[in-house]
Order: C-alpha cells, then sequence, then structure tokens
C-alpha cells in the first residue's frame, strides 16, 4: 500500500486541481478520502495512504510535479482502411501506470496511428504527469508532429493539430521513431483488440 508523503491539505487541492472529489473520511482519524479509477486515498493527520488494484491512478496525482513516463503507440488496421484498434501503454519508474487496448471502428493505419497517440495523451494528461518521452513505430506520425512531413488529408491533418494541442499541456515532451520490438506491449495490446470479437 503506497504512502505519499506530502501534506494532506495539498494533496486535496492537486486532487481537486485534476478533477477528483474528496469526501469526508469514514473515522474520527481519516481527514478525508478520495476514489479514482480503481484507487481510494486516504488522508490522515500528515500523510496519504492509496489502496486499490492500480494505485497510480491517485499517486500520480499526488506527486509533486506529475513526473516523467514514456508513452508508447500503435494502431492496427486490417485492409487499410478496414476493421481497426489502437494499444497504448505508459511507463514511469514504477513499471507500467496505464495501458489501453480497443477497436475504434473503420480507419486507415495512419488514423489508427494517431487515435492511439491521442488516447495514451489524453491518459497521460489525466494522471498528472509533467514530461513525456513518446515512443511509435509509425514514422509518419512521429515526423507529422516533429513538423518534418506534412499531410494533405484532412483527418490526418485534424488529429495533428489535436495531438499539439494536447502536448501544449505537458512541460517538455519528445517523440522518437522506434522498431515494432521495442513498441511490442502497444503493438500487442492493439492486436489483441482486433483479434478480440
Amino acid at each position: 500500500m503506497p504512502t505519499v508523503t506530502v501534506d494532506p491539505e495539498t494533496a486535496r487541492e492537486r486532487l481537486q486541481d485534476a478533477g477528483v472529489e474528496t469526501t469526508p473520511g469514514n473515522t474520527d482519524h481519516e481527514r478525508w478520502r478520495a476514489q479514482h479509477g480503481d484507487a481510494v486515498a486516504v488522508a490522515y493527520d500528515d500523510k496519504v495512504v492509496v489502496q486499490g488494484a492500480t494505485p497510480t491512478d491517485l499517486t500520480l496525482l499526488l506527486k509533486e510535479g506529475g513526473g516523467r513516463a514514456h508513452v508508447y503507440f500503435d494502431g492496427a488496421s486490417r485492409g487499410n482502411p478496414g476493421p481497426a484498434a489502437v494499444g497504448w501503454a505508459i511507463v514511469t519508474s514504477d513499471g507500467i501506470v496505464a495501458e489501453g487496448g480497443e477497436r475504434i471502428g473503420r480507419a486507415t493505419n495512419n488514423q489508427a496511428e494517431y487515435e492511439a497517440l491521442l488516447r495514451a495523451l489524453r491518459a497521460a494528461r489525466d494522471l498528472g504527469i509533467d514530461e513525456l518521452d513518446i515512443r511509435g513505430d509509425s514514422q509518419l506520425v512521429v515526423k507529422q508532429l516533429r513538423g518534418e512531413w506534412n499531410t494533405n488529408d484532412p483527418d490526418l491533418k485534424e488529429k495533428r493539430v489535436t495531438a499539439r494541442e494536447l502536448l501544449r499541456r505537458f512541460d517538455r515532451w519528445g517523440i522518437e521513431h522506434v522498431p515494432r520490438e521495442i513498441n511490442d506491449r502497444a503493438d500487442d495490446l492493439a492486436n489483441e483488440a482486433l483479434d478480440d470479437r
């Protein structure tokens, strides 16, 4: 059970800034409680204890300066365009703190790649992460976000603008193209979602 050494009032403010509601404690010793995702935080006089299946749903929000994370993203499309899915993973020094994989309907491979990135960026923002090192095996997405390549496709242009808007909310970010072997968790999540009928 993680214990976050933080002033309980400061912790409450951080949670409220992140849109997480706090409620009065259940006992005389508890100052307040908060639930977010699969985690519950309980504040005492000098510390906050986090419980639950995924404590990082709250611990990243409670720590000063949400920290740094690696984001891996991948999209998959069968038919291009065809049935498509996304996969993404967020990794910190605590390991994988969030991941997802789901079908997104009919899309091209490039649209799926962008959609995977957008979902990962929103999850990183919701976790309160400050700095991102983004990794993906899509040269198109990487080079477009860096400004090295352009696009005439209106849908991809819109997704690039959305990604740039989300990235502005982080203190620092960088994006790098990596081989599929390094991006294997995101790739697995996208393909598992596509195969799951």
